[in-house]
C-alpha cells in the first residue's frame, strides 16, 4: 500500500487484497445492503470507462452534487481513475452558488443525485460554457424527460461496461500512469469572507494524510464508520477516502440526513466523527431527557455522572486513579452509562471525533465522563483536513492535540499558526494572489491564532480576523464565549459583538426544539418561532443561560446585553456557510440596526 501513488491505485490494491470483504453498506427503505470491495472497484471501473467514452480526459474537471451514498464515491473515484479531477458541490447550495463552482472550475461533466439537483443544472447550464454532460444517479421524475445533455447513471455504467469489453486493458493502463503530483480534487472553501476559493488537493496530499493519521488513529478492516457529513467536505473525506483506502474499514451510508440517529443504533460503529453541532444536540437530548425523568432516575444518573466526572478528572490529568473511584466508575458504567450508550448507538464506539469547528470543552468533558471519549482535531481544507489530533491515550483538554508525525508548526509574531507538512494543498485554482498569500515564506498561513505548550499540544484561540479588540484595548476571543453559550441546551447559535465597542453583546438563536418543549412545559403562549423569541419567559430563560456563562469568564468578556434573533441562520440567506460557520460580516450587516440598538445610550 505504501508504494501506491494515487487514490485509484490504492483502491485497486485493497480490492485485490480483500475482494470479498465488505467495503460499504447502503440503506434503502430500511434495509441494509452490503457492497464488497470487488463490487466497489467494478462500479468505479465502469464509471471511469463510461466517462472515457464520453471524452473525459486527464486533468478535466467533473463536478458532483448529492447526498452521501456509494454513487458519490463511484463517481469521484471513477473521475480520478482517468487522471481527471473531481469537484464537490454542497446539496444545499442554491443555483447561483452551484453555478459559481461548476463554472469557475470549468467542469465538463456534472453528476447530480436527483431531479432537484438536475433542475439547478438546467437553470445555469447555458452560462457554463465547458459543461457538456449532466449525469443523474436517481432518474425518478426524469424517466420521460429527454435532453441531449441528460444521461442516467445506469446508462453511464452500461457504456463503461461495453467500453471495458472492447478494451479490457485500457483502464489498468490509465490508472498505472497516475502520478502522485496529479491533482485529485478541487475543494471549494466555505467562503466566510468572500467567494469560495478552490483548493487544489493532490493525490500525494491525500495519501500522506492517510499514512500519518494511521500512526495516531489505529484502524483496521474490522472498524465501522457512519457517513453522513457532506462528502464534498474534506472532514468526511478523511474517513471515506483517506482512511478507508488505508485500513479497509466498512463505511455505512445513512439512508438520509433525518435517519442518522436510527442508523447509528442499527450499525453501532466503532468510530464516530461529527461536527460540534451534532455533539451539542446529543448533549442537549441527554440533559433534557434526564430533566424529565423520575426523581429516582435523576438521582441515579446525577450520582453516576458525579463519579464519572471525578474519575475522568484524574484520568485527564494523567494521575493515578484511587481504587474506590475505579470501583465506583465501574459500577456507574454498568448501571447507567452502558445502557445510555446502547440507546444512542455508541455501545461499540471506542473513539469519537469532533472537527470542522471549535467545540465547547464542557461538551468534551461531559461525554468523557459518561464513557464516550471524544478527540478534537484541527485542520483546514488547505491542509487536506488534519494538522493536529490526539490518540486514544494521549489527550489534553483545551487543546486540539499534537501535530501529525512529519509536520512542522510555528507560531508567528502575531500569534498566527503556520504549518508545513505533506498534506499542504497545491494552491487555489485560478487564484495566484491568494495562493501566494496563503503560502508566503514556504509556510501555510492558517488564519488561526494559537499557542503550542511544552508537550507540543496546540491550543486554538480564535480566527485571526475574528478577534475582538474592545474600545478599551482588551482582546476578546469570540468563539470561546460562543461555545460556552452553545453548551446550553436552549441556545443553538450565538454571535459575539464588541469590536471597537465599550462592552460585549451577543445575538442569540434559540434551539427551536428544546425551547418549544420548555414553552409547552411552562404553558408559554406563542404562535410562531418569531413570537416565541419575544415571550418574556423565553427571554428570561436565555438571560439565565447568559448569566451562567458570564460567571465563567473575565469581567471584560461579560455579555452586557443580548438580543434573540427571530429566525434561524440559513445558508440560503448567506448567514452561515454549508458547514454552519457564521459569516460575521454578513451578520453584522444584516442585523446592524439591532446591534446599534444594544449600544444606544451607553
Amino acid at each position: 500500500m505504501d508504494d501506491v501513488k494515487t487514490l485509484p491505485q490504492s483502491l485497486r490494491a485493497i480490492a485485490g487484497m480483500q475482494p470479498a470483504r465488505i467495503a460499504m453498506r447502503r440503506k434503502d427503505y430500511g434495509i441494509w445492503h452490503d457492497i464488497t470491495w470487488e463490487q466497489y472497484y467494478e462500479n468505479v471501473r465502469k464509471v471511469a470507462l463510461g466517462l472515457h467514452a464520453l471524452g473525459v480526459k486527464r486533468n478535466d474537471h467533473v463536478s458532483i452534487v448529492g447526498e452521501n451514498k456509494p454513487e458519490w464515491l463511484y463517481s469521484a473515484m471513477g473521475v480520478m481513475s482517468l487522471g481527471a479531477i473531481f469537484v464537490g458541490v454542497y446539496t444545499t447550495n442554491p443555483v447561483a452558488e452551484c453555478e459559481y463552482v461548476v463554472g469557475h472550475s470549468e467542469s465538463v461533466v456534472f453528476f447530480c443525485e436527483d431531479e432537484e439537483q438536475f433542475d439547478k443544472a438546467l437553470a445555469f447550464r447555458e452560462r457554463t460554457a465547458h459543461l457538456k454532460k449532466i449525469i443523474v444517479w436517481d432518474m425518478e421524475g426524469l424517466r420521460h424527460f429527454t435532453d441531449p445533455m441528460l444521461m442516467s447513471f445506469e446508462d453511464l455504467l452500461n457504456l463503461g461496461g461495453k467500453t471495458d469489453a472492447d478494451n479490457p486493458e485500457l483502464l489498468e493502463k490509465i490508472v498505472a500512469e497516475g502520478r502522485e503530483d496529479d491533482i485529485a480534487s478541487i475543494i471549494y472553501t466555505s467562503g466566510t469572507t468572500g467567494p469560495p476559493k478552490g483548493a487544489m488537493i493532490a493525490h500525494k496530499n491525500y495519501l500522506w494524510i492517510g499514512r500519518q493519521n494511521e500512526k495516531i488513529t489505529k484502524m483496521s478492516a474490522d472498524d465501522e464508520t457512519i457517513s453522513f457529513l457532506p462528502l464534498n467536505h474534506v472532514y468526511e473525506q478523511i474517513f471515506d477516502l483517506m482512511m478507508h483506502l488505508r485500513s479497509g474499514h466498512i463505511v455505512n451510508f445513512t439512508e438520509n440526513t433525518d435517519t442518522v440517529m436510527t442508523d447509528l443504533r442499527d450499525v453501532s460503529p466503532t468510530l464516530f466523527h461529527a461536527v460540534p453541532r451534532i455533539w451539542e444536540k446529543y448533549h442537549s437530548a441527554i440533559v433534557l431527557k434526564m430533566a424529565d425523568a423520575t426523581w429516582l432516575k435523576r438521582k441515579i444518573f446525577n450520582a453516576a455522572f458525579k463519579i464519572g466526572a471525578g474519575y475522568n478528572t484524574y484520568k485527564l490529568a494523567g494521575k493515578s486513579i484511587p481504587a474506590y473511584l475505579r470501583f465506583g466508575y465501574r459500577l456507574a458504567y454498568l448501571a447507567v452509562f452502558r445502557k445510555l450508550k446502547e440507546r444512542l448507538g455508541f455501545d461499540r464506539v471506542r473513539l469519537g471525533f469532533s472537527g470542522a469547528a471549535p467545540i465547547s470543552h464542557e461538551i468534551l468533558k461531559f461525554f468523557q465522563s459518561i464513557g464516550i471519549p471524544i478527540r478534537e482535531g484541527y485542520g483546514l481544507t488547505e491542509t487536506t483536513g488534519i494538522t493536529h489530533i490526539s490518540d486514544e491515550k494521549h489527550f489534553k483538554l483545551g487543546t486540539v492535540g499534537r501535530s501529525l508525525p512529519g509536520s512542522e508548526v510555528r507560531i508567528a509574531e502575531d500569534g498566527e499558526i503556520l504549518i508545513r507538512h505533506g498534506g499542504i494543498f497545491q494552491g487555489y485554482f485560478k487564484d495566484e494572489e491568494h495562493t501566494a498569500l496563503a503560502l508566503e515564506g514556504g509556510w501555510f498561513h492558517t488564519g488561526d491564532v494559537g499557542e503550542v505548550d511544552e508537550e507540543g499540544y496546540l491550543k486554538i484561540t480564535d480566527r485571526k480576523k475574528d478577534l475582538i479588540i474592545t474600545a478599551g484595548g482588551k482582546n476578546v476571543a469570540p468563539q470561546y464565549i460562543e461555545n460556552l453559550l452553545k453548551f446550553s441546551p436552549y441556545i443553538a447559535d450565538a454571535v459575539i459583538i464588541g469590536d471597537r465597542r465599550k462592552f460585549i453583546t451577543a445575538l442569540i438563536v434559540i434551539d427551536e426544539e428544546n425551547v418549544i418543549k420548555y414553552a409547552q412545559d411552562h404553558k408559554v403562549q406563542y404562535t410562531t418561532f418569531a413570537s416565541l423569541t419575544r415571550t418574556e419567559e423565553v427571554v428570561k430563560l436565555i438571560a439565565e443561560e447568559v448569566d451562567k456563562v458570564n460567571r465563567q469568564i473575565a469581567r471584560v468578556e461579560n455579555i452586557r446585553k443580548f438580543r434573540l434573533l427571530d429566525k434561524k441562520l440559513y445558508t440560503e440567506d448567506g448567514e452561515v456557510t454549508p458547514t454552519m460557520k457564521v459569516k460575521r460580516k454578513a451578520i453584522n450587516a444584516q442585523y446592524g440596526e439591532l446591534i446599534e440598538e444594544m449600544y444606544r445610550g451607553d
